[in-house]
């Protein structure tokens, strides 16, 4: 049979945590070029929830918190600069 052995399979939430981890990378590059107080802040948390949720994905969920972090802080470099409203 071609059946994958139950300890191969992810659990859902490992699933969860994977995408978890890619909302937070977007919401991290939407912050960049809108407003980074509320998005960032919310894909912050998002990264950060995947990656208390994340088992064999660490490697994801720590490159989500990054570029939620980084998308963070570069738009409200970006918002200062330029002058726009931070939320």
């Amino acid at each position: 049979m071609s059946t994958v052995p139950p300890a191969a399979r992810d659990r859902p939430a490992e699933i969860v945590a994977g995408f978890l981890a890619a909302l937070a990378m977007v919401g991290g590059a939407i912050a960049v070029v809108e407003r980074p107080v509320p998005v960032g802040l919310a894909s912050i948390f998002i990264a950060f929830l995947a990656a208390a949720m994340a088992d064999r994905n660490q490697r994801l969920a720590a490159a989500g918190v990054a570029f939620a972090t980084l998308g963070f802080l570069g738009g409200m470099i970006v918002s200062v600069i330029t002058t726009r409203p931070l939320w």
